[in-house]
């Protein structure tokens, strides 16, 4: 019998494992963006809150720092003996008469309300990315930007201010209380130093004469760094002539950049220290003296200063462009871009 043909048998597949299924992590949901945080100058609010909280515990450090150092000063052989020679005053001459004229106090009111705008608009000029409108003189010229015109404008008023009260300086005799007018000024201005730095200070008699330091500093402000700052802020203008060429050699417009910020500096930290002095040594016959025009004791010149800072407070505060821009078309043009 023929063999029997065996059918070829298929091995049967092979059972197909199933995989656990793992669930697909769900899609991230899109990440929600922060606003960016607001910047005044370089810097957010927060920032500038703790740059300004450091810079003051460094002052504090430092002021105790050298308080210690001038009393150790104070003990060395030959400085008591100085300081007893040198007061820290000299006699002004006869004719020198006490007190501050009307004129004087309106002079320190104006000066210290342009001051404040000045420093407000000329840092935003500094700082300023995109400015917020423009100005363009009525005869033509370069078009600047609204803050920048608010900046020259204030410095015209406040030059005007300047020569007035300079001019009715030296016409009243008032120019001794601010010029030194003996050489003991300077040994004088160094024992005024050294006492306020143990802060064992003598009582002030503005009203009659200035320390030697103050008469010095006051001098420095009115004849050396207000000209400084006019003459760069001029430089720096649209006012000052293009064309000149042999002027523009003498005097170069990077020159009058480098020393016009330091001088505004300046006028940061003497106002700082002015204003701190003020209250620490005699605030109410202090303000008086330069706000009411008297040598009393009372609280007359504190209200009239409280009303000069609200004044001040809100024109720092009205520089808007809103407001500008109205004013700034009475001698010019405004636009946008």
């Amino acid at each position: 019998m023929p063999a029997p043909v065996l059918a070829a048998v298929e091995p049967a597949p092979a059972a197909k494992v199933m995989e656990p299924t793992v669930p697909a992590a769900p899609a991230p949901a899109a990440a929600t963006k922060k606003p960016a945080a607001k910047l005044y100058g370089s810097r957010t609010l927060g920032q500038w809150v703790g740059r300004v909280a450091l810079l003051a515990v460094g002052a504090v450090v430092v002021a105790g720092i050298l308080v210690l150092a001038a009393r150790g000063v104070t003990t060395l052989p030959g400085v008591p003996a100085f300081l007893e020679r040198y007061p820290g005053e000299y006699h002004l001459p006869e004719v020198a008469e006490p007190g501050f004229p009307w004129w004087a106090q309106w002079s320190h009111f104006l000066n210290f309300f342009l001051m404040a705008l000045i420093i407000r608009s000329g840092y935003q000029v500094r700082t300023q990315q995109k400015p917020p409108a423009y100005w363009t003189p009525k005869r033509g010229g370069k078009k600047i930007s609204i803050t920048l015109w608010l900046h020259q404008s204030l410095d015209v008023i406040w030059l005007a201010n300047g020569l007035l009260f300079a001019v009715l300086l030296f016409a009243s005799g008032h120019w001794m209380r601010i010029v030194p007018t003996s050489w003991e000024v300077f040994p004088n201005a160094a024992s005024a130093l050294l006492q306020y730095m143990t802060l064992d200070w003598s009582v002030e008699n503005g009203w009659v004469n200035y320390n030697s330091l103050q008469q010095l500093m006051y001098f420095i402000v009115v004849f050396i760094a207000a000209p400084v700052a006019a003459l760069t802020g001029a430089r720096m203008s649209e006012f000052w002539p293009k064309n000149a060429t042999a002027l523009n050699r003498i005097y170069p417009v990077e020159a009058a950049r480098a020393l016009h910020f330091p001088t505004m500096l300046f006028f940061v930290v003497f106002i700082l220290i002015h204003v701190f002095l003020v209250f620490a040594t005699g605030a109410l016959r202090n303000l008086n003296h330069m706000f009411a025009g008297s040598d009393q004791v009372n609280w007359v010149g504190f209200w009239l200063f409280a009303a000069a800072i609200a004044v001040t407070a809100a024109a720092w505060f009205a520089a808007r462009p809103i407001v500008l821009a109205p004013l700034a078309r009475l001698f010019g043009k405004v636009s946008s871009r």
